[in-house]
């Protein structure tokens, strides 16, 4: 499977009303959108942890294409 291939993917489940609320309870869920700051070290990683992967399923969803997200990242 080729990394187009899998953006695609990402798209078909995620374009519908029911993957749209979830991409966006997921983002308000996992600090999209505010400080995942901690003062436990630990805590502040596993935050940031849980925020990237909303941010990657954020970038599959964009209309680039993976390869260029990289290359422009």
């Amino acid at each position: 499977m080729t990394p187009e291939d899998l953006q695609t993917l990402y798209k078909t489940v995620f374009a519908t009303n029911d993957g749209e609320r979830v991409v966006k309870d997921l983002a308000a869920r996992f600090h999209i959108h505010g400080s995942t700051f901690s003062t436990d070290p630990t805590e502040t990683a596993y935050r940031e942890g849980q925020r990237t992967v909303v941010l990657f399923l954020h970038a599959m969803l964009q209309d680039k294409s993976p390869k260029e997200q990289i290359v422009n990242e």
